[in-house]
């Protein structure tokens, strides 16, 4: 989900803590949990099987009942009550959550899970890109230099120019291209919740996710029956770890880090995310990227890491992905 990182960095209800050791090392393990949780999402999505659609719908609405769940046992049922221009940003940012999710979940089986995260993970230089253009935002020189190595990794880690994409493409039956455009897509999204979060930081990172997840739940409430039930339980074993543990629990946990960690820790470690994303595809499926791909991958961790990092971190650049 995509993965609630943008929102909670640039919320001030996710309070930056002063240096406590014990603290920032509890926050560490627990975010670096979260990540590597997160980084499990594609085998849940190809293993359930089912419509991309459906899959947002199950993950929406089983993820809400988890977090619904946990509101009720921490109090935090206030947090839920937006009034006024801040209740219709959390029903665009929903709106743009389900279709960066379906558009990230058919891409996972047109290219692979390592592809599509990695690709995905390029949404901060859209945020960069649209905050200059369109809210006329300051961008450092270095910050556009880190913005170009970071597209040029892009370009590396599809494939395109080392034949793996055609190989692929042939594999997939010719739905590569298309998979990767659909990251793009689902990516410029993801951009859009972050820009929008931003204009809204009353709003608590757990009710913005509660928020999504229940709009997502409302606007696809078509798609199961329209589309289809899964037929299988082992389906529906798979819908429901990817709404449970997926979005309830790795948000809570994600949330409870990120509240021990300064913004630059958090930011580094969201990589934790996709590197896992790319050992589970290897792992699971025996999918490996080419070296090219993988020099792009590395290109694109340090082009981001440059902009993240302490000093140049722009708000709301940290992605939740998935």
């Amino acid at each position: 989900m995509s993965q609630p990182t943008s929102a909670a960095a640039s919320s001030p209800l996710v309070t930056q803590p002063l240096h406590n050791p014990a603290r920032e090392r509890d926050g560490q393990w627990l975010l670096i949990a979260g990540g590597v949780l997160l980084g499990t999402i594609g085998v849940f999505v190809e293993e359930a099987g089912q419509h991309p659609l459906v899959t947002v719908w199950f993950r929406c609405a089983f993820g809400a009942l988890a977090l619904l769940a946990w509101c009720l046992a921490t109090g935090r049922g206030r947090q839920l009550l937006l009034h006024g221009r801040a209740r219709w940003v959390a029903c665009a940012t929903g709106v743009l959550m389900v279709m960066n999710w379906a558009l990230f979940f058919a891409a996972i089986p047109r290219t692979s899970i390592a592809v599509a995260t990695v690709i995905f993970h390029i949404q901060p230089i859209w945020v960069i890109v649209c905050g200059a253009l369109f809210l006329r935002e300051a961008v450092a020189p270095a910050q556009w230099l880190a913005t170009l190595a970071a597209l040029g990794g892009l370009v590396l880690t599809t494939g395109l120019l080392d034949g793996t994409a055609i190989a692929a493409s042939a594999h997939t039956g010719g739905g590569y291209l298309a998979g990767v455009l659909m990251c793009l897509g689902g990516s410029l999204c993801y951009a859009g919740v972050t820009l929008l979060a931003n204009t809204q930081k009353a709003i608590s990172p757990f009710a913005m996710a509660l928020w999504q997840c229940l709009v997502g739940a409302v606007a696809l409430a078509w798609a199961p029956f329209v589309l289809g039930w899964p037929q299988q339980g082992a389906a529906w074993a798979w819908l429901l770890g990817l709404g449970v543990l997926h979005t309830g629990l790795a948000y809570v946990v994600l949330f409870a880090g990120m509240a021990r960690l300064a913004l630059g820790r958090i930011a580094v470690l969201q990589f934790v995310y996709p590197l896992t994303a790319v050992l589970v595809d290897w792992a699971v499926y025996g999918r490996t990227l080419s070296p090219v791909q993988l020099g792009g991958v590395v290109l694109m961790a340090a082009a981001l890491w440059g902009i993240r990092r302490p000093g140049r971190a722009v708000a709301g650049t940290e992605g939740r992905g998935g």
